[in-house]
């Protein structure tokens, strides 16, 4: 089971994120949070954080196959 001691709020998720290389601010952060869009969070009562394992998955963002990524050389 995760561990809340590393929880960071959406201010220290969005200098987090761009520390990693994906500079989005916390306004960003809180207008795809009511979109449903934006990384994995948790919300305790009415408090929100994020988890630095599901920002990470988020930096890193989606693969994407093309046809010409699939052809061998």
């Amino acid at each position: 089971m995760q561990t809340l001691s590393k929880a960071l709020n959406t201010k220290k998720a969005a200098i987090y994120l761009a520390e990693k290389g994906t500079p989005f601010s916390a306004g960003t952060l809180e207008v795809w949070r009511c979109q449903g869009r934006g990384p994995r969070y948790r919300k305790i009562c009415r408090r929100v954080v994020y988890m630095p394992e599901d920002l990470d998955r988020f930096a890193t963002g989606q693969v994407v196959e093309t046809i010409d990524s699939t052809i061998e050389a």
